[in-house]
């Protein structure tokens, strides 16, 4: 075992660990242990929100996770569900929570950063994916970017894509995980050990299960569109695709070698031959070349998503069963309820406000009084909702206010 560490071999933490409160930040610590002093625990309620999301929409994952860490403790949690559209106002200081904790905050506290984390990254993660699925449109898009990621998170990068609209990804364990069928095609590496594009792809028609598409990488050796003829050449009708990841530094206008490629594997009865990008893809790229592209392969700009800025805020503290608004500068105090009716025009208000005629509640039961309430969906029935809203959502004019 590695010397600089005593008790792991890798820098991770373990479950245990971050069920036990260990990987939040020493002034947590601090102000728990100064509350139990002085024989303070306040019960409160805290909210989780973003102030601003880019393009003022986010996708929320990571809700589950929150509920496993926080099961068996005194505290009451509503939430949206795993993998529903929230929204921002850069014209308004309010704000959707995507949760609420009622709890005594000394026992809480400790559990800020897990709880932000688990929200922050996958739904960071998410919500790129979202983006990318809408500017895809119907074409094919998988998560190729688990290697740019710490090993230990490949799993929730997966399952966060998928829930966003991507179709599959090419992680083994993150795809074993969600119980559905990785996907992939072949890297350089294999061309560069045969040193020859055709026995490479040949040697993958002979071995790989006929279950897997024959989808050749056309980029290593030569120009595209000359290794795409010479996939056509040898595979004929077996051959399904063609991925052509480019590197910058040979690029050019990525649209038209696409555009040629295209060309002459049509004029060689090749129309039935998909084409699929990868290398260096985002959304504003991916609109730009989804009527000519079959399929995606899109890697850093997924797993390496920018986080929501999501906040854990004190909005109220319950005395003898009183509940005090009382919030810090820039907050909103008081329990709120986010509203929504079908053409997602939100509504947040305090929570004793009844609901307009029309809306429902998006924050629901998930743990009362230390018991996890709501059913957990499976990954495929998440993403299906979550595909649903994001195409309604694309569809209307959404709107945030106040009442």
């Amino acid at each position: 075992m590695s010397g600089d560490i005593k008790d792991r071999t890798f820098w991770i933490s373990k479950e245990e660990e971050i069920k036990q409160g260990k990987t939040t930040d020493v002034y947590f610590v601090y102000t728990r242990d100064i509350l139990r002093h002085v024989n303070k625990n306040p019960r409160v309620t805290i909210e989780v929100f973003a102030r601003s999301l880019e393009g003022n929409w986010g996708v929320v994952t990571g809700i589950y996770e929150v509920a496993k860490l926080l099961e068996g403790m005194n505290v009451n949690v509503k939430a949206m569900e795993e993998g529903e559209i929230f929204q921002s106002s850069t014209d308004s200081p309010i704000y959707e929570p995507v949760m609420q904790i009622e709890a005594n905050y000394a026992d809480i506290a400790i559990y800020e950063n897990p709880v932000l984390g688990f929200l922050c990254f996958s739904s960071g993660v998410s919500s790129k994916a979202a983006k990318i699925r809408l500017a895809a449109g119907d074409k094919i898009v998988f998560s190729f970017g688990t290697r740019r990621a710490h090993p230990a998170i490949a799993p929730t990068i997966e399952r966060a894509a998928y829930i966003g609209g991507f179709d599959s990804a090419s992680n083994l364990l993150g795809a074993e995980l969600m119980g559905i069928k990785p996907v992939g095609t072949m890297p350089h590496a294999l061309i560069l050990c045969f040193n020859d594009q055709t026995k490479a792809w040949k040697a993958f028609d002979d071995f790989v299960s006929k279950d897997v598409p024959r989808i050749a990488l056309v980029d290593t050796l030569s120009d595209e569109k000359t290794e795409s003829i010479m996939a056509l050449d040898l595979l004929k009708d077996k051959l399904d695709g063609v991925r052509l990841d480019t590197p910058s530094s040979r690029r050019g206008n990525r649209r038209k070698i696409v555009e040629e490629v295209r060309w002459e594997l049509n004029a060689r009865d090749g129309k039935h031959v998909k084409i699929y990008v990868s290398g260096g893809l985002d959304e504003e790229e991916i609109k730009h070349l989804s009527d000519i592209v079959d399929g995606f392969g899109v890697g850093t700009s997924v797993s390496s998503a920018r986080s929501i800025d999501f906040s854990f805020k004190i909005i109220e503290v319950i005395e003898d069963g009183r509940r005090i608004y009382r919030a810090k500068r820039g907050d909103i105090a008081g329990s709120k309820q986010v509203y929504r009716d079908h053409g997602f025009h939100d509504i947040v208000t305090l929570v004793d406000k009844k609901a307009p005629d029309g809306y429902k509640p998006l924050l629901t039961n998930l743990i009362v009084n230390g018991k996890i309430v709501r059913e957990f969906k499976n990954v495929r029935e998440i993403r299906e909702r979550a595909l649903e809203n994001l195409r309604k959502f694309a569809n209307v004019q959404p709107t945030l206010k106040w009442i």
